[in-house]
């Protein structure tokens, strides 16, 4: 039982981050207007698609779990500040959904990093 919560925690981030990708790569008028509002639209909206599958997709693989999670972090990290000082935590009426999700996905990640440490090699302690 133990084994199989860090591969769905994996799962469920991955998932997060892949599913949101058909918002930006098809330029959805809502995922426009999110990165218009903050001056990434489009090179940062694509950019930050691009960096989310690979992230979805190192999550996946076990030797880079930890590559996967630390990058995720770096991207949600990010998305949660543009969130707090630009779009707000509401965005168009959703509730709050977007930055709550964000917020669930980052400290997924976060647990995700912890989990998988010893993987890190520059982290690993020298014979």
């Amino acid at each position: 039982m133990k084994k199989y919560i860090p591969l769905a925690l994996r799962i469920i981030v991955a998932v997060i981050l892949i599913q949101t990708l058909r918002f930006k790569f098809s330029a959805h008028p809502d995922s426009v207007y999110i990165f218009e509002t903050v001056g990434l639209e489009p090179i940062g909206r694509i950019g930050i698609g691009v960096l989310e599958l690979i992230a979805g997709i190192l999550l996946l693989i076990p030797k880079t779990v930890w590559i996967g999670a630390g990058l995720t972090l770096g991207l949600i990290g990010g998305a949660i500040m543009m969130h707090l000082t630009q779009l707000g935590i509401e965005v168009k009426g959703d509730g709050g959904l977007l930055f709550g999700t964000a917020v669930l996905t980052f400290i997924l990640s976060a647990i995700i990093l912890y989990l998988y440490k010893n993987d890190i090699p520059f982290l690993k302690k020298k014979a």
